[in-house]
């Protein structure tokens, strides 16, 4: 693969086979192009370094989906409808994209995206609150306070660092109802059995919102692509490109 400068090098991309593209990849939180290796592996694709991810650098402000997809919709413009695929948080921005520019998606291919809410956010606990209130007025310190928070955040909010962090608090609090609804590409969800990261019953529900949609879950998978799970995703991408 060869990297390739996309959107007058604001984004790269893992260059796979050559023009003309067919096929663009968006990766998860924390990830990078390079986990679609093994997916594309034969086929015309670019797998998009996401800002802030791999080799491309963050955004200045804390950008939402809407933004990413903003973005790579600029970038993939010039290559005509395209297969998109969204794997966790690329799925998210996939979405967006889908529905706000479907010119520019022929299909959509979806696995462990997190993008309907089936429980209500739990707020955190009475304590950590105190802990916050004490913190601004100074009565705990500011390393036991960020004790704290790394105790109460999950791993993704604990890894990422400054404006990456503010990022990931403002996408996970994002709503897709809207964007579920207007996606008119041909679109597949594949989801790993035991996905925990975007459960797959979660996962049921956002493909029913989609007119059309298939869903395929994957025995004894999770969220992550393994060999496994990416063949089950490459046979949903060969199946859009037909």
């Amino acid at each position: 693969m060869a990297i390739q400068a996309l959107a007058d090098g604001r984004v790269l991309a893992e260059r796979i086979g050559s023009a003309p593209t067919r096929v663009v990849a968006l990766h998860g939180w924390g990830r990078s192009g390079t986990d679609f290796a093994g997916v594309l592996a034969g086929l015309s694709a670019l797998a998009i370094h996401l800002p802030g991810f791999g080799p491309t650098g963050p955004p200045e402000t804390a950008w939402g989906t809407a933004e990413y997809a903003e973005l790579v919709a600029e970038a993939i413009k010039p290559l005509g409808p395209v297969v998109l695929v969204g794997h966790s948080f690329g799925g998210r921005i996939a979405v967006r994209l889908a529905a706000a520019r479907p010119e520019l998606v022929s299909g959509l291919v979806l696995t462990g995206a997190p993008l309907v809410r089936l429980d209500p956010v739990s707020k955190p606990k009475l304590s950590y609150r105190i802990a916050k209130i004490l913190g601004r007025i100074g009565f705990i310190p500011q390393s036991a306070l960020d004790a704290r928070r790394r105790k109460a955040g999950s791993a993704d909010y604990n890894a990422a660092q400054g404006i990456m962090r503010d990022i990931l608090v403002k996408t996970v609090n994002e709503n897709y109802d809207d964007d579920l609804a207007r996606i008119t590409a041909p679109t597949w969800l594949v989801w790993g059995q035991n996905d925990t990261a975007a459960p797959t019953a979660a996962g049921k529900v956002a493909s029913e919102r989609i007119r059309g949609a298939r869903w395929t879950v994957v025995p004894g998978e999770a969220h992550l692509l393994t060999p496994v799970l990416g063949a089950a995703v490459r046979a949903a991408i060969d199946e859009a490109l037909a």
